[in-house]
């Protein structure tokens, strides 16, 4: 295939959802010289579903696709054992290989959604670091220091809290930036959480002769919520959400977050966008009109328009006309009487006891229409309760 060395899309890749690029310029010229490159994204299967925050990198990697690009995408089977300690206050659970291979079930098709799959070149870094002799491993950490490691950000920060820093988290970036080299990556992308990683494997691919690869640092999207978009606060869009459930879940975003979620998640045209965010801020224009096109472009991305258009039909069934879904998710309870804290995680309302307690806490939980808020109370379960999260999620005892 050809590569497309069109002016106008080479700008739109530079810039559109993107925090920074180093090295901005040489990376122009490559992409307008015509060579393939080869593009990385490292994925750590840490969860089973890829939401639409997640999903930033991948349409980034599908413009750079389009254009005729090779794509190599990590599958981070290795490295999730351990855990990327990127942006987190606290050691992550390390992962089982076993609860890796559970999440990486799905994967492909997910991705799917996004990528044309046939096309992308996928690897898994087992492949490589699990060869790792101890002694490679060392002579590559000789070429930095424990002050360089702990500078990060959140390092430090948990350094200055007395918080523990494991071992196995220091040396997750000399991990990453050893796939570069893995790969021969000539770009790698990442959110901005990851532009220590990403800096990293420039420095690593210098050790081993290369070339050091140029990095595309991502913007973050946000939860519904105004909190950072993560599963174990539950505040995600998951990009295999059904139709209705993503409708409902982008319908409930603040207001001041429809201008990221346009420019992130949608293939609106930028000029379009600015367009829409002008009016937003004169107040020509409803927000909840125009959450209602945002949620009709996501849910038509991964859904197609036509399931957009019963999502908003059943949309405003639930909100306007304030009636109940028409499919309601039934789960079966055994138990006679659960704490409410118990009863939300097992209903999978809430993804842990400390978010449902929070939930309950800001009177977002209902019990047969009726707001909860002891979150210390215990339920009798009978058959037919509706139990409902927000405005939009709902669950039938059984």
């Amino acid at each position: 295939m050809k590569i497309n060395t069109n002016p106008e899309k080479i700008k739109e890749i530079l810039n559109r959802r993107v925090e920074e690029v180093i090295n901005k310029e040489a990376l122009e010229k490559k992409l307008l010289s015509g060579k393939k490159l080869r593009i990385k994204l490292g994925v750590d299967p840490t969860g089973s579903k890829i939401h639409i925050g997640r999903a930033i990198p991948l349409w980034k990697l599908r413009e750079f696709q389009d254009l005729g690009h090779q794509i190599v995408l990590i599958i981070g089977d290795f490295t999730a054992q351990i855990g990327d300690a990127s942006d987190k206050q606290a050691m992550r659970k390390c992962l089982s290989e076993q609860e890796i291979k559970e999440n990486l079930k799905d994967y492909t098709k997910q991705i799917g959604k996004i990528l044309d799959i046939k096309k992308v070149e996928f690897r898994y870094n087992s492949e490589w670091l699990g060869r790792l002799s101890a002694k490679e491993l060392l002579n590559l950490a000789k070429n930095f220091t424990v002050q360089q490691m702990i500078q990060r950000r959140n390092f430090k920060e948990r350094w200055d809290q007395n918080s523990p820093i494991g071992l196995h988290e220091v040396g997750y970036p000399l991990l990453q930036g050893f796939d570069s080299v893995a790969i021969e990556a000539d770009v790698e992308i990442g959110g901005f959480d990851q532009l220590f990683n990403l800096n990293t494997g420039r420095d690593i691919q210098k050790i081993f002769n290369q070339k050091p690869q140029d990095i595309m640092v991502l913007k973050m999207l946000l939860g519904a919520d105004g909190r950072k978009m993560s599963t174990s606060w539950g505040n995600v869009i998951n990009i295999i959400d059904s139709a209705q459930e993503q409708f409902g879940k982008i319908m409930s975003i603040k207001d001041e977050l429809i201008s990221d979620y346009f420019e992130f998640c949608t293939q609106l045209p930028l000029l379009e966008i600015q367009k829409i965010k002008k009016e937003l801020k004169v107040k020509k224009i409803n927000p909840k009109q125009v959450k209602l096109r945002l949620a009709r472009e996501i849910v038509g991305l991964y859904h197609g328009k036509e399931e957009a258009k019963r999502a908003e039909k059943e949309f405003e069934k639930v909100f306007k006309k304030k009636e109940l879904p028409t499919d309601i998710p039934e789960i079966k309870i055994k138990e006679k009487t659960l704490s409410i804290l118990d009863l939300l995680v097992k209903i999978k309302l809430a993804p842990s006891r400390a978010e449902a307690k929070r939930l309950i806490i800001q009177k977002g939980i209902k019990i047969n229409n009726q707001v909860f808020q002891k979150w210390k109370g215990v339920i009798e379960i009978k058959k037919g309760t509706i139990v409902q999260k927000g405005k939009r999620e709902f669950v039938r005892i059984i």
